[in-house]
């Protein structure tokens, strides 16, 4: 038997409505701050962070014992990046909808190894992130000059991530009627 909730094409806007709750008052705060993405070769993909979508390196974090580096990347301005490292690492976690890139030291040497995107089998892990971009138009044709690799409104990364390009005000007709 079907369950009653379920719509064709997922719940319907009454079980929604149901189920999304608010949230205890200490959530009001809360904020989405980072999306982490292993990455094989930190070069190539600091590259097409910073030159393809235009980010800027909030800051690189080495944890020599365990032989890895993160690279925070964000929408900011290089110049409200505070010089003190204290002063940066807070500020750096501070910021909304970051993306950590974590390269697992010598793991660009290794020919064999590929991490698993979330769009191969097994499904799942991140499958994509978004980027809204003011004109669409002319965000692909700097893709394409670039030769990134890209599908519909995806383009991938150097390890295979899809990302969404998106303008929000196409969105809405996109989405609605």
């Amino acid at each position: 038997r079907r369950d009653r909730t379920m719509a064709s094409r997922g719940l319907t806007e009454e079980a929604v409505s149901a189920i999304c709750k608010e949230g205890d008052p200490i959530t009001k705060d809360f904020m989405m701050q980072q999306t982490m993405l292993r990455v094989k070769d930190p070069a190539r993909s600091l590259a097409f962070y910073t030159g393809v979508l235009g980010m800027t390196l909030l800051q690189k974090i080495d944890f020599s014992s365990m032989r890895f580096t993160n690279y925070f990347l964000g929408y900011e301005e290089k110049a409200d990046i505070p010089e003190d490292v204290r002063e940066r690492t807070a500020w750096t976690f501070s910021r909304r909808a970051t993306v950590e890139l974590t390269h697992n030291w010598g793991s660009e040497k290794d020919e064999n190894l590929s991490y698993n995107s979330g769009n191969s089998e097994p499904r799942g892990l991140v499958s994509h992130i978004g980027i809204a971009v003011p004109d669409l138009e002319a965000a692909c044709k700097v893709f394409e000059e670039q030769g990134v690799t890209f599908d519909l409104a995806f383009i991938q990364d150097p390890d295979g991530y899809w990302i969404e390009i998106l303008s929000p005000c196409n969105m809405v007709s996109l989405m609605l009627p």
